[in-house]
């Protein structure tokens, strides 16, 4: 079988052309990598220069950089303490004021032409009444003074499980928002309200629910029937009645509420599974638990003994210990009573509430910004640029040293300065063309070139220069 028959075509032959220009390629990059070898990189000024300048130029540049290197640590302590901000998902707590009141239609003390004194209310309307829920986050400023507010409008009802408020402090909460605030749904996943069923007409059971809809895959922006301020409900029914509101919150992270044992270590009654593990880490490096041998093990106290089944216990299993004695929070409850009474409708009343909900941190989008802001790259590119250009001028600087120091030993002593700068030549070109052992002097398998370090022999000026020669000419 030949290679045609099985598949594999023969390789086209190179042309002379195209061997040139690869040959050349490879030139281009072996000449771009010297330049980058050779590329100076040190930017501190040599010592000596301040003996051949005037002026205290070099005294400030030696300033200039050691301010530069302090500059630059608290640049970067900076921006390391802001990466863990914004990577802790910091949350702080802010005042959600929640307003809850009722209307009634065809209730019987609405109805003109029914007598009160009969006996005979029968009528082709149904008594019913509406419920509304409607919460506001408070402004922080604003916050003491509404409440002073509610505490001077509190009235006393033995039907209610909290104090009614004056209804002029809620438009003063609201006129106090000068900035989009989050909507009350966004901090509840669902919504429960529980009736008291000794009211219910024939013993029927009623209910009402509500439950954010899922959120539309690759949209950043809830869907619209998950953002509103207000809801409201409607029920049949011609008695006052005792209702409870449950609302479940919706947090991420998620929080969770913590058995007392692991409350006692951990030293939080409500934490995030982060948080958890975080803390039980620092109660084994506090309490000295971890092993020395094996890392990932630690030994269990009795506070630990009530969490971990197993002792040791292993630290990549902390998260399997801890979800046995995590539960959900418990929902928000408030207690509210439905008046259908025409006395309590002649001046009503919302029921307040202030609800502590969890918000994020309104410095969180611009520290994310400013971590991430494309002036910063640019600026960095600009700094680099001119750091190359700062090394090759303190390399020309270096080079003028060298120079102004090699003149002024020939000026002071030409006879002894030339002797000494032959015989220095004539040795670094033995060594360099491997004949130093035959001549000259200079036995190249001495002490001084075996020693290493930053002293040796190997380190200095005419060393490097003399590698350099050798590289060039065998290429």
């Amino acid at each position: 079988m030949t290679a045609h028959q099985q598949g594999h075509l023969p390789a086209a032959p190179i042309s002379a052309q195209q061997q040139a220009e690869r040959h050349q390629q490879q030139q281009a990059a072996f000449e771009r990598a010297k330049l980058r070898a050779r590329k100076p990189t040190d930017k501190t000024m040599p010592d000596g220069v301040e003996d051949c300048v005037v002026s205290d130029g070099v005294q400030r540049y030696r300033e200039l950089r050691d301010f530069e290197r302090r500059l630059d640590a608290t640049i970067t302590r900076k921006r390391l303490d802001v990466i863990d901000s914004v990577g802790r998902n910091a949350k702080r707590f802010r005042t959600m004021r929640i307003w809850i009141t009722n209307t009634v239609e065809d209730q019987v003390w609405q109805s003109g032409d029914l007598n009160p004194d009969s006996f005979d209310f029968s009528t082709t309307n149904e008594s019913s009444f509406r419920v509304k829920i409607e919460g506001r986050l408070l402004d922080d400023d604003s916050e003491m003074d509404t409440k002073d507010e509610e505490d001077e409008g509190q009235e006393g009802d033995e039907d209610k499980m909290d104090t009614d408020a004056p209804a002029e402090t809620k438009p003063k909460a609201i006129e106090t928002k000068k900035v989009p605030q989050p909507r009350m749904s966004s901090f509840f996943k669902a919504m429960t309200v529980d009736f008291d069923k000794s009211k219910m007409r024939h013993g029927a059971e009623q209910t009402a629910e509500w439950k954010k809809p899922d959120r539309i895959a690759n949209s950043a922006n809830p869907p619209a029937a998950a953002e509103f301020d207000e809801l409201t409900f409607k029920r049949n029914g011609d008695e006052n009645m005792n209702i409870t509101i449950n609302l479940y919150r919706d947090e991420a992270p998620e929080r969770f509420e913590l058995s007392p044992d692991l409350s006692d270590i951990v030293d939080m009654t409500t934490a995030t599974r982060s948080e958890i593990v975080m803390g039980l880490w620092e109660y084994i490096k506090l309490m000295g638990l971890q092993e020395d041998e094996e890392k990932r093990h630690f030994r269990c106290d009795e506070q630990l003994h009530k969490i971990v089944p197993r002792d040791p216990g292993l630290i990549p299993e902390l998260q399997s210990y801890i979800t046995p004695h995590l539960r959900p929070l418990p929902p928000v409850k408030l207690a509210y009573t439905v008046r259908v009474d025409q006395e309590f409708h002649k001046s009503p009343q919302p029921t307040i509430y202030d609800v502590r909900v969890p918000v994020g941190d309104p410095l969180q989008a611009r520290l994310a910004q400013f971590l991430s802001d494309p002036q910063y790259t640019t600026m960095l590119q600009q700094v680099k640029g001119l750091d190359d250009q700062l090394a090759v001028m303190v390399q020309a600087i270096a080079d003028s040293k060298s120079k102004h120091t090699f003149f002024k030993s020939l000026s002071t002593d030409p006879t002894t300065f030339v002797r000494s700068w032959l015989s220095s030549q004539k040795r670094d070109l033995e060594v360099i063309v491997g004949e130093a052992p035959r001549g000259g002097g200079e036995e190249a398998t001495g002490d001084e070139w075996r020693r290493g370090g930053p002293e040796s022999m190997w380190t200095t000026q005419n060393a490097r220069e003399s590698v350099q020669y050798l590289l060039t000419r065998r290429l």
